[in-house]
């Protein structure tokens, strides 16, 4: 069963892709033609994608000669707004070898939860989906108080998958899944499948990690997936190196299965096809 999970994805009609900071700054950068390149393959199988990606921040610390993640929100939001310049000039260089073009769509926590925001965010995405535009999602920074945050991007992917009718969800972190306590750790062993509903405190996924380039780690990741199964959508939680397996629906990582009977949410109203 969770092998054909898996598979589906392959032909997932719409999948939302979230990649953390740490897998797409600094010496890490190259990535991003790695990940391009899982998506448009996906899109040569017909798959709509929508990428959730963090990084503005972490972009922007060399070129503001910052060592590190700053502390206090004015500066956290004028390397949003450097950073994210950046990331997007980024992705679409590497979009450009195959004829795709991004769309950038920044949200606060505020947006989803006002009905009005809400309706024109999903149809615009929906919009530029029909374009074969691919839409690239970040928390607005910029704009963002510490009030009123997502968190972090995992729950803002969970969020943004709900919100565009999404067949499933693909985390990327930066291990190959998750385990039943910290990797290096004696005794830890990967998971291959949660079952929706099943009991996980007897794991110990830690606590969210804050970086130089971010925030996240595998409670908040565990936390966007039930979040998303809740909503009736499956989660694949994998490394960022293993996108484009991911995407082929090889069976790697590890799956939450999504709620059989889903209850509608403002979220997971009818979404508008444009094609």
């Amino acid at each position: 069963m969770t092998a054909a999970a898996r598979a589906a994805i392959a032909g997932a009609q719409r999948i939302v892709v979230k990649v953390g900071s740490s897998s797409i700054s600094g010496k890490h950068a190259w990535r991003i033609d790695a990940i391009v390149e899982a998506i448009a393959a996906a899109h040569g199988r017909g798959t709509e994608v929508v990428l959730v990606s963090s990084g503005a921040i972490a972009t922007a610390l060399p070129f503001l000669n910052l060592e590190g993640r700053p502390d206090d929100l004015a500066t956290q939001q004028a390397s949003a707004a450097v950073g994210q310049n950046v990331l997007m000039w980024r992705y679409q260089t590497s979009l450009d070898r195959f004829g795709i073009l991004a769309g950038q769509v920044l949200l606060t926590a505020g947006d989803l939860d006002n009905p009005t925001h809400r309706s024109n965010a999903r149809r615009a995405m929906a919009r530029l989906l029909g374009l074969k535009i691919l839409p690239i999602v970040n928390e607005n920074d910029t704009v963002a108080t510490h009030e009123i945050r997502f968190g972090d991007n995992d729950r803002l992917a969970a969020l943004v998958a709900q919100l565009v009718g999404a067949d499933a969800l693909i985390l990327l972190s930066d291990i190959e899944s998750l385990y039943t306590r910290p990797p290096d750790e004696p005794g830890a062993a990967p998971i291959d499948m949660v079952e929706f509903g099943d009991d996980l405190h007897g794991f110990q996924f830690g606590s969210v990690v804050v970086n130089s380039v971010g925030t996240g780690g595998a409670a908040t990741k565990v936390s966007a997936a039930r979040l998303a199964a809740q909503a009736g959508i499956g989660v694949l939680v994998t490394s960022a190196d293993l996108v484009d397996a991911a995407l082929r629906g090889e069976h790697i990582g590890t799956w939450f299965a999504p709620n059989p009977t889903p209850t509608p949410t403002a979220l997971t109203g009818p979404v508008p096809v444009d094609r």
